[in-house]
């Protein structure tokens, strides 16, 4: 199993964690800002907007919360001025990554990001160096047990999804850039329950990591995923799902 996909299972569960601690609202609300900010307060016409609005209904954000980041991003509240990074760089083993964020220092923000590489076995590369690994793609994750997988896979592709996998207790929909608002709203007509979906990156190929590289490389991703200023982080490893269990439960 890619640790791309398997990530995202063990990540969803986690954020699930952080909402009841408050952590991801941070994130969120960051999202939101810069999300209004470069797109303007519509989500109707500002499809960022539209899906940063939807993560943080599903992490059960008050409205008032929301509705105060989306002002703070078109200027009506004052508020820090969060701007977009992302960087590019490799794990242990020689791993692509591909590091998204949004920060209100971007010295400070990349310096860290940089020390965090070089701890765990990774350096930070040059603009371009991995993105052209990794396709952009829409993501829809819903819950296995209510649904059959022939009635849902076909109903997906019908709705202009271009694949469908499993992943522990859930499916997994993929879709073309360019689809996923359309796909999305298809299958929320069709009153299907959507428990995450958002813009993701996937890799094009996959390097197979174990033993210590492997405990690296999910230190880093873990540590990554618990910086505030990180929003998302793909990486085109693959573990053996026996090591990674086993590596997760210590």
């Amino acid at each position: 199993m890619s640790g791309h996909s398997k990530w995202h299972s063990i990540k969803h569960k986690k954020a699930k964690v952080d909402a009841q601690r408050g952590r991801i609202f941070t994130k969120i609300i960051k999202e939101l800002t810069v999300s209004a900010r470069i797109g303007g307060g519509d989500p109707e016409t500002n499809p960022r907007l539209r899906v940063a609005i939807s993560s943080a209904k599903a992490a059960n954000m008050p409205q008032k919360n929301i509705d105060n980041a989306i002002l703070k991003g078109t200027g009506e509240l004052p508020g820090v001025v969060y701007e977009d990074v992302s960087y590019e760089g490799y794990g242990p083993g020689g791993v692509a990554m591909f590091i998204e964020a949004v920060t209100d220092n971007k010295n400070r923000t990349v310096a860290e990001i940089r020390h965090l590489l070089s701890k765990y076995g990774g350096n930070l590369g040059e603009s371009g160096s991995v993105a052209w690994m990794f396709d952009k793609k829409g993501y829809i994750l819903i819950p296995k047990e209510q649904y059959a997988e022939d009635e849902l896979l076909e109903i997906a592709l019908e709705c202009g999804a271009e694949d469908m996998t499993q992943i522990d207790d859930y499916y997994e929909i993929y879709t073309a850039f360019e689809d996923f608002h359309q796909v999305r709203t298809a299958l929320d007509e069709k009153d299907f329950n959507i428990e995450k979906a958002e813009l993701t990156m996937i890799p094009q190929n996959y390097i197979g990591v174990e033993g210590k590289e492997a405990e690296q490389m999910l230190k880093l991703m873990g540590v990554l995923d618990e910086h505030d200023d990180v929003q998302n982080v793909y990486a085109n490893f693959e573990i053996d799902d026996e090591e990674m269990a086993k590596i997760m439960a210590e």
